[in-house]
C-alpha cells in the first residue's frame, strides 16, 4: 500500500519526537513530589508485608516437616532399641549357658 506525500511528510518519522512540557507552580510541584513520595512509601510498606507473609509461611512449612521429621524419628527409634536389646539379652543368656 502506497502512502501519499502529505503523509510521509507529516508521519512522525521525519519529526523528532516532541516532549510535552508542564509548567507548575512551586507548590504544585511540592505536592507532586509528596503524592510519588507518599505512593513509593506504601508499595514499600506493602512488599514488606508480602514478604513478611511469605517468611512466615515457608517457616511454618519448614516447622511442620521438622515435626514429622521428629516423630519419625521417635517412631523409628523405639524398634531399634528393642533390636539391640534383643540382641543383648541374647548374648547374655548365650554366655551364661
Amino acid at each position: 500500500m502506497h502512502t501519499s506525500l502529505f503523509e510521509s511528510v507529516f508521519s512522525d518519522s521525519f519529526f523528532p519526537h516532541m516532549r510535552t512540557v508542564y509548567v507548575v507552580s512551586d507548590s504544585q510541584l511540592d505536592e507532586i513530589k509528596r503524592k510519588q513520595r507518599q505512593e513509593e512509601l506504601d508499595n514499600l510498606d506493602a512488599s514488606r508485608k508480602r514478604l513478611e507473609e511469605t517468611y512466615q509461611s515457608r517457616i511454618k512449612v519448614i516447622d511442620e516437616r521438622e515435626h514429622e521429621l521428629q516423630e519419625e524419628l521417635k517412631a523409628l527409634a523405639p524398634s531399634e532399641k528393642k533390636t539391640e536389646l534383643a540382641v543383648e539379652e541374647t548374648k547374655k543368656y548365650a554366655v551364661k549357658t
